[in-house]
């Protein structure tokens, strides 16, 4: 009877899951192994002095890791799921306040923590849950007719972005920054409000990099080199993006690539430059192409999904994945200045990888053809 009982459920979930999309982060994840040996292989080797497969070995059992919690929250009751966003959230921002207290520092940054068997960024795991905790606070139904759900959101968002700013990582709170104003944008603010958030996002910005300089001074000289190329070292960019012109179309072959062994953080801030100079410009190109795929399938979804905190959920969630994605190809082909961003799925960590899972099992669960939420 059992037996039974789990062919029924299995047959249910494969029956109502959106097939393409589960495809699709299948690809992804796949992708990120199979390049994650050409990327760390080196690395490895030559620089640390341990096995060839010592990195490749780490992410492999992380990818299956993903894998796994992926599988598990897109198959879980999605009431069961909408309940356990705001516990999750907590937890996941309590990890995030820990950083500064008990975090390790990393070259001049203090973004992990140390669990000794491997090492956590608790930004990754908290952003999926942060845009669903937002979400949440949007649909409140005491609020729907209140402008107060817009401050509320915002006050949440103020205090990541504190934490973010203390460690200090901006790149990560532009991305939420980002994807929170094209939530709260989706959800019906006044255009008004946005254009004063920003103002206010800009003016603390100035201040922050003018009177904390000890602090954020490599932002300036960032912002400065990006705006005129011939002041200040563009290095690490630049040879991104002349990784990106040797590679062509098709490349120059596995494992002949010059980037990983010039850049810093190559098999993970720089993964598509260096998909690009062995596998050729078509290969990122295809997988560029997946990321806007998915987010198709997702907007897709929300047209024909009829509750308001699910549609709202899988726009911001599709905002964080490309807004991600675009900021990560933009700083290794030049066109944004230089942050550390890992493209979701591709990129080498197990943070990374987890709230990849996160974000591709909730999409999972919210696409389903027949919610239980509906029923």
């Amino acid at each position: 009877m059992l037996k039974n009982l789990f062919r029924f459920e299995f047959h249910d979930y494969w029956r109502n899951i959106d097939k393409n999309i589960l495809i699709c982060f299948f690809i992804l994840f796949f992708l990120g192994l199979f390049f994650s040996f050409s990327s760390t292989s080196s690395l490895a080797g030559e620089r640390l002095n341990k096995t060839y497969y010592f990195f490749f070995t780490k992410h492999l059992v992380f990818t299956f890791l993903a894998l796994f919690i992926m599988l598990v929250i897109s198959a879980i009751e999605i009431t069961l799921l909408i309940r356990a966003v705001i516990p999750l959230f907590i937890i996941s921002f309590l990890l995030l306040v820990l950083v500064p207290i008990i975090g390790i520092e990393v070259k001049g940054a203090k973004r992990w923590l140390d669990f000794y068997f491997f090492r956590l960024q608790p930004i990754e795991l908290l952003k999926p849950f942060f845009i669903l905790t937002t979400v949440k606070v949007l649909t409140l139904e005491k609020l729907k007719s209140s402008q107060l759900r817009y401050l509320l959101s915002f006050l949440l968002l103020a205090s990541v972005i504190i934490l973010l700013v203390d460690q200090p990582d901006l790149g990560q709170s532009i991305l939420l920054i980002g994807t929170w104003i094209a939530t709260v944008f989706v959800s019906g603010v006044s255009f008004l409000y946005i254009l004063v958030f920003f103002i206010i996002f800009l003016v603390s910005l100035a201040s922050l990099l003018f009177l904390m300089p000890e602090k954020f001074g490599y932002v300036i000289n960032r912002l400065v080199t990006f705006l005129d190329p011939t002041k200040g070292d563009k290095c690490q960019s630049t040879k991104a993006l002349d990784a990106i012109k040797q590679g062509g179309l098709k490349g120059q072959g596995m494992g002949e690539g010059i980037l990983k062994d010039n850049v810093p953080e190559q098999h993970t801030d720089y993964i598509i430059a260096i998909i690009s100079e062995e596998y050729g410009s078509t290969v990122s190109i295809l997988i560029i192409t997946i990321f806007l795929y998915i987010a198709f399938r997702i907007i897709k979804n929300c047209i024909i999904k009829n509750d308001e905190l699910i549609k709202l959920s899988l726009c911001g969630l599709a905002s964080l994945l490309i807004f991600q994605t675009f900021i990560h190809v933009g700083v290794n082909t030049s066109l944004l200045p230089t942050t550390g961003m890992t493209l979701p799925f591709l990129s080498y960590g197990g943070s990374s990888l987890i709230g990849s899972a996160v974000l591709a099992g909730v999409i999972l669960n919210y696409t389903k053809i027949k919610l239980d939420i509906d029923e």
